[in-house]
């Protein structure tokens, strides 16, 4: 299967997806070949989600010779991909390879590294801007984010994604690389989510960094310290 339930979180299986992450993973791997491996594991992720989520329904069309029958997807219309700046910019760029309609929607959410871990090991997060489309009941949501740590960030984001709209059809959140620390905290957060990664990582590390993740995605993609 080229999704895999894994109980608290969704992996794709794609041998794609998985080669382009190792790639990404890679400390040789510069800038632009990191940018456009995200971009790549986007689309990527797009299809499996269009594959894995999505239905489709059979539909009459004239070829040049005969009437016959299709299978078309159903809802690609009905797509909203939420940008969790600045790392998830390449990353929805590939996504919308695969939903070229969607309507789109940022936040900018960041946590304070100075402030540190609080007891409970979530970090304090500022949210800086917010832009979201509406949100109906028939759409697939999609938030996007490379990196699902320790899941702070996302809960953020999540709160502004469901505050004051209609529960979406599906509300998937995208990461290439997860912590199961993450996972557990926004599974508890928002049970109605479906939780949707490239890798499940073994750890986070005292700062909060997933081990052996690929590093911060956000620096290697647009050359920042």
């Amino acid at each position: 299967m080229p999704i895999e339930d894994r109980d608290d979180a969704y992996l794709v299986t794609h041998a794609l997806a998985k080669d382009t992450l190792s790639r990404l993973r890679d400390v040789e791997t510069e800038q632009v070949s990191f940018r456009k491996g995200l971009v790549k594991l986007g689309r990527i992720c797009g299809y499996e989600i269009i594959d894995g989520r999505m239905e489709t329904e059979y539909v009459q069309l004239e070829t040049p010779l005969e009437a016959t029958m299709g299978e078309r997807v159903r809802g690609l219309d009905d797509v909203v991909i939420i940008n969790v700046l600045r790392a998830a910019t390449p990353f929805v760029e590939g996504l919308l390879k695969a939903f070229p309609r969607a309507r789109q929607g940022v936040i900018s959410a960041s946590r304070d590294e100075e402030a540190g871990r609080t007891d409970d090991g979530t970090f304090p997060i500022t949210v800086d801007y917010v832009k979201l489309p509406e949100i109906t009941e028939e759409d697939t949501v999609i938030v996007a984010d490379p990196m699902l740590a320790t899941g702070s960030t996302m809960n953020a984001v999540l709160e502004h994604v469901v505050e004051n709209s209609a529960e979406p059809e599906n509300l998937i959140v995208l990461s290439a690389v997860s912590a199961p620390e993450g996972l557990l905290r926004v599974s508890e957060a928002f049970p109605q989510a479906d939780l949707l990664t490239v890798a499940i990582d073994d750890h986070l590390d005292d700062n909060g960094f997933i081990v052996p993740g690929l590093g911060d995605a956000g620096d290697r993609a647009f050359r920042t310290t």
